[in-house]
């Protein structure tokens, strides 16, 4: 009897695909088996996220397309997990009751016992924790990328900002053991992985758990003496935590990345003060400054929200100064939106739709604008480049291929004429080329250096003989071949 297939589809940000990664593992771990690209599933898992607008809609439109394929397909389940299902909890049964599981953030661990009760008991199983249960990376995991990968180094915030919900969903911050973390590095290093993204909700606030306010700068330069470990990232901090040992031990740790994520959401100090954001604009900048002046080479993102109740054009203003100063090498912009259960959807003086979208246009103009003018700076620079899976471009051709640079950038190169690079590998170019959202190099790489890693890539993707095919209704997979190429950093939230 073969087994029983499932497929995960994941929304929101890094620490959904992050718990994704864990649910794969723990169907593979339970006997379930991953049901190949296009294939119907015997089990749909929907990950999803309370944060990301319309993140409802998505996953009720998604449920009511899939409730004729389980009335003809017998034996099919479907759980919903995650923050919507943190947040709703039996609300999911009682608008959608062909629903088998549905089960929170604190307790993911859980899905494949409730899975089999579901089915001998033949009843939806609603299982919501308000705690955590069992800290997600000593689960089972099935990583999408076997070259890079997310280790999770707290759960949780602490922060109370008006627009999020998070904290209510994730519960307070834990943290892992130091011990713990580096052991998960070193494991990983040993399967080939040569690039991690340190993760956590509020990633540099490392430490206020276990008591030891360096905690983070330590676990960076602890990285660094992993051997065979390259690449180290983070995501995301919050500038109220970003102190200057960090910035020490980002600019003295080699293998960590010249590259920084940090959330501005508002320029203004009034907004940012209704956001409850325990920084003001000043703050913001002065980090910049001094991560500048120790890495005159760091590439800089963060993310932006436009419209945030009370914003008047003067507070939108003092955005786009920051913006100017701060010449962000990409920025992740958002317009405001409601979030039930937050105070600010509740506040008054909500922006006008038709004001958030002309000053969230103004924003993108200038963003652009920098981004391509950072972006030519790059030109006739020689880098190495991580080759990367599932990045390539739009336009299908098949005589470039993708990578990221130290700095995070996305890199299209010139496909070698010789022996190909595999994802994993790195190869050496000269950028001849700039846009605001990538740099290309024209001519023929310089090098290519085979690395553990792209020998981890080619065992995992080795050719197996082909399955018959299926459909199953275009649903995104959870999938991060790069995870420090995530879409959007974060969840909005940091």
């Amino acid at each position: 009897m073969s087994a029983r297939t499932y497929k995960v589809v994941t929304y929101g940000c890094q620490m959904n695909v992050h718990d994704s990664e864990r649910l794969s593992g723990l169907l593979d771990d339970a006997g379930y088996a991953r049901a190949p690209e296009g294939d119907e599933a015997d089990v749909v898992v929907f990950n999803t996220c309370a944060v990301r607008e319309n993140a409802d809609n998505r996953l009720y439109g998604n449920l009511g397309r899939l409730a004729p394929v389980k009335a003809r397909r017998d034996g099919m389940q479907i759980a919903v997990g995650g923050c919507l299902a943190q947040k709703d909890r039996d609300t999911i049964v009682r608008k959608a009751p062909w629903v088998d599981v549905v089960f929170g953030t604190h307790n993911i661990g859980s899905l494949p016992a409730l899975l089999e009760r579901s089915r001998v008991e033949r009843e939806a199983q609603v299982e919501i924790l308000d705690s955590l249960e069992t800290f997600p990376s000593t689960l089972p995991t099935r990583r999408e990328s076997a070259y890079a990968a997310w280790v999770a180094i707290s759960v949780g915030c602490n922060n109370t900002c008006t627009f999020c919900i998070v904290p209510a969903l994730r519960g307070k911050e834990k943290d892992r053991r130091p011990g713990d973390i580096l052991a998960e590095v070193e494991a990983l290093v040993a399967e080939g992985v040569t690039e991690v993204t340190l993760l956590g909700q509020n990633v540099n606030a490392y430490g206020s758990d276990i008591g030891d306010r360096e905690a983070f700068s330590k676990l960076l330069r602890a990285c660094g003496g992993v051997e065979g470990l390259e690449r180290v990232r983070f995501t995301s901090p919050h500038p109220r935590d970003f102190t200057d040992d960090v910035i020490a031990a980002m600019a003295e740790t080699p293998n960590v990345m010249h590259q920084l994520h940090m959330p501005l959401q508002s320029g203004s100090d009034s907004v940012l003060r209704a956001m409850r954001r325990s920084y003001r604009q000043e703050r913001y900048l002065s980090i910049i400054e001094k991560v500048r002046a120790a890495m005159p080479d760091a590439a800089i993102s963060t993310d932006i929200i436009v419209g945030f109740p009370g914003e008047t054009d003067e507070d939108f203003e003092q955005t786009l100064h920051v913006v100017r100063e701060a010449r962000f090498a990409q920025a992740f912009t958002f317009q405001y939106s409601k979030r039930p259960g937050t105070p600010a959807a509740e506040m008054p003086d909500q922006v006008p739709k038709a004001v958030v979208q002309e000053r969230y246009d103004r924003l993108i103009a200038l963003q652009e604008e920098i981004s391509w003018a950072e972006n030519r700076k790059q030109v006739g620079r020689t880098l190495e480049v991580l080759v990367a899976e599932g990045e390539g471009r739009k336009d299908d051709r098949t005589d470039r291929l993708s990578g990221r640079a130290p700095d995070n950038r996305l890199v299209h190169f010139k496909r070698p004429a010789g022996e190909a690079p595999r994802p994993g590998d790195m190869v050496t170019v000269e950028v001849t080329y700039a846009a605001p959202h990538h740099l290309l190099a024209e001519g023929e790489p310089l090098a290519l250096r085979r690395t553990r890693a792209g020998d981890a890539w080619e065992k995992r993707n080795a050719p197996a003989a082909p399955a018959a095919k299926g459909v199953m209704l275009g649903l995104p997979t959870v999938g991060a071949p790069a995870p420090a190429a995530a879409e959007a950093p974060g969840c909005g939230c940091d």
